[in-house]
């Protein structure tokens, strides 16, 4: 089992909140994958943001948040629209 902070645009606060909300290891993330994690964080910590889901997505996807695709970050900022 790979710690969270073995992916990338994970550092030590997002995992703390990641860890506090049932998601405590690289494959427990990637299993409920970036959106479901991303409203587990907003129900615990509403300040959390779009950039968060960037980086969850690109943690998932083994890339740099700032290397993902337009039209993913598209949908990623839909689905975070629609929780507001």
């Amino acid at each position: 089992m790979a710690e969270l902070g073995s992916l990338r645009n994970i550092g030590k606060e997002i995992g703390r909140k990641l860890e506090s909300v049932g998601i405590s290891t690289a494959e427990g993330l990637r299993e409920v994958g970036s959106r479901e994690a991303f409203l587990r964080l907003k129900l615990h910590y509403p300040n959390v943001c779009l950039v968060h889901l960037y980086a969850l997505e690109g943690a998932v996807a083994g890339v740099e948040y700032r290397q993902l695709p337009e039209e993913v970050k598209r949908g990623l900022k839909d689905y975070s629209d629609s929780l507001k």
